[in-house]
């Protein structure tokens, strides 16, 4: 098989997950874009290990090595971006990245002004203040 032909797969999976990081608003498929972006990488890595073991003479298989390290730091990083995701969702109630970055950024959340309470005794107190 001709080296462009994976090479063509890879950047077309490289592309898509891309687009996906980039466009989606879910945390959970950023999380499965970044993972489409590593394996056209691990596609990459074999394919040019298999192209350049043709050449040399020694085959040390270095492509295929880095691919099984990619593979072990993609499994760590979904399996600990799920943890977190999943626990953000139990607090926050949503995995939108958009309503995430305006409340780390400080952003009051629509319908609430800051420093007034709207109800409880904190409302009650207010009034008997005024």
């Amino acid at each position: 098989m001709h080296l462009a032909y994976p090479a063509v797969l890879s950047a077309l999976l490289f592309c898509t997950g891309l687009y996906g990081v980039l466009a989606r608003r879910n945390a959970i498929l950023v999380l499965m874009s970044v993972e489409l972006m590593l394996n056209a990488v691990n596609l990459n890595l074999v394919a040019f290990d298999v192209w350049l073991s043709r050449a040399a003479e020694e085959t040390l298989h270095s492509g295929q090595a880095l691919t099984l390290f990619t593979i072990a730091i993609a499994a760590a990083e979904i399996g600990i971006g799920l943890a977190i995701v999943l626990a953000v969702y139990r607090n926050r109630g949503t995995s939108d990245i958009d309503k995430l970055r305006d409340t780390a950024e400080g952003h009051e959340p629509e319908g609430h002004e800051t420093g007034t309470p709207a109800t409880g005794t904190g409302a009650e107190k207010a009034e008997a203040t005024a």
